[in-house]
This record gives structure tokens, sequence and C-alpha cells, in this order.
């Protein structure tokens, strides 16, 4: 099988994290969409398998979880008048769980925004870790349920509500995407005795505007949505291992995973290239 030249995948891989859509990817590289996806599927699958396998024993104390908006195909009120949309069509919903203190995505998920999607979630996010940990929602009414089922009692746990109040001088279309004023928040305690000073969610809030600006297909008012809900698994996916291992970040002045102690250097685009070539190796036939 013909394979695309190691430099010609880094620089296709590092666009696609750096919030290049496929058409653009594919006008400055010069290779065709059809291969621009296939490496992205491959890529997304052995992002997935690394973050499952390394991923693993967060010593954390805080993580605050959160859900982020893009939609798949079409948005959800416009499916009944969509012509042959594929399965998973609709709104697609990224849940994420992040270290507050090393800013490691702990746990992703992409599914709907009801009680089972809440519950995988969050088994996931309790397998991972390897302590006792303080826990921070939005007041998302799914959450508690999915705790308890995943923690029991073993974590301290609260909501930070915020109200909502209008906002006057908005009307109109431009009021869409401008959310009301924030008037007040509450701090709710849960389960367990949650430190009141620690509950936050501005990490993980802060994160959700990160992923918007590294992956196109989250680009609201453009046309760079995912058609295909594989394909959006797949980018969560490879930004991920991406964000986790390969970026700086500004706050820890090192990657995540270093600064979790999950990893002793930093990644770059060229080491998840490796990556994907030993997954390809690992699934490809023996001969």
């Amino acid at each position: 099988m013909n394979r695309l030249p190691f430099e010609k995948r880094k620089q296709i891989i590092h666009l696609l994290v750096e919030c290049a859509g496929v058409n653009a990817t594919a006008r400055i590289t010069g290779v065709s969409k059809v291969t621009i996806l296939r490496l992205l599927e491959q890529a997304g699958a052995a992002c997935m398998a690394h973050h499952d396998r390394a991923v693993r024993g967060v010593k954390a104390s805080r993580v605050e979880c959160d859900e982020i908006w893009a939609f798949n195909y079409c948005k959800r009120a416009n499916l009944v008048k969509a012509k042959a949309a594929p399965e998973g069509a609709g709104d697609a919903w990224t849940w994420t769980a992040l270290d507050a203190d090393s800013k490691l995505i702990v746990s992703y998920l992409i599914g709907g925004r009801d009680a089972g999607a809440a519950q995988d979630f969050m088994h996931d996010v309790a397998d991972r870790l390897a302590n006792r940990v303080q826990l921070t929602t939005d007041g998302h009414g799914v959450y508690l349920s999915a705790v308890l089922g995943a923690f029991g009692i073993d974590v301290d746990y609260a909501m930070l509500v915020k109200h909502y109040g209008s906002t006057a001088d908005l009307s109109g279309p431009e009021r869409k995407y401008s959310p009301g004023e924030c008037c007040g928040v509450s701090k709710r305690r849960m389960i367990g005795r949650p430190a009141k000073s620690l509950v936050s969610t501005s990490y993980v809030e802060k994160h959700n505007q990160t992923m918007r600006q590294h992956m196109k297909r989250f680009s609201r008012l453009t046309a760079a949505h995912s058609k295909k809900i594989d394909n959006h698994v797949h980018m969560v996916a490879l930004y991920t291992c991406w964000y986790n291992f390969a970026r700086i970040n500004s706050a820890v002045r090192m990657s995540p995973a270093m600064a979790c102690g999950l990893e002793q250097r930093l990644w770059d685009i060229g080491d998840i290239v490796k990556l994907v070539e030993d997954y390809e190796n690992c699934a490809s036939p023996q001969k």
C-alpha cells in the first residue's frame, strides 16, 4: 500500500490541529481530500488507543467537567428536512474532564447530552484517576446520578450553577450567539466535602475556547463542520493527543502530560506520525 512521505504526514497533521479545514489542508499540501481524511482516520484511531493506554493512574486533586456543542452533517432542527442524513447526524456534544492543575484532558466523550452519555463519561473519568479528587461540574441535571454511579461517595463533588439575566441592549439575530449576562453563581455541595474556594469550571470553560481555536469543525458559522460523525470523533482524538503530549500549555510551561507526570519529554508532530505508523504496522495483517 502506498503511503504519504513522513514529512507530508507531519505537515497535514500539523495543519489539522492548528484549525485548518480539510479543504484548506488539501490546497496547502497538494494532497487529495480523500487521502487527508484517510490519514485523519488512521491518526484518530492511533491517538485514541494511545490515550486509552497512557492516560491512566492520573494523580489529580481538582477535576473540572463540561460539555461543548458542535454538529454533524446538519443541526438537529434541520434533521427532519435533511436529505440522506447519515447515522449520527445532528448535535454532537463533546464531554471533557480537565485536571485543573496540569491542564491535562483526563477523559473525553462524543455523544448526546443525555443521562446515558453522562454515565459513560463519568465512569471513564473515574477509571483514569488514581486518587480521590474534588470534582466540579455545571448545573446540568444528569451529572449527579452519573457521578454517584461512577464514584459512589469516594469524591468531593460540587456544582457551579450560573444565573443569567436578559441582555436588554441586544435583540434580533445578533442575540443568538450572545449569552445572557451572568448575574450570579451558586456553589452547591453535592457529595463529600468540597472546598468552596476551589469550586470552579473556569479552566475547562477556557479549554472549550481552545478547542474551537484548534479544530475547524468546532468553528461557528462556517461550512467546515463534520459531515460524518466518525471524522468528528477522529479529529477530537487527534487533537486530544496533540494537546496533552505535544503542545506547551502557557499556564504550566510544558505539556500537560509532563506536568501530570505521565511523560518525561515534550512530543512534536513527528512523534504523533510515528504513533500512527506503529499503529498501522500492528493493525496490518501479518504476512
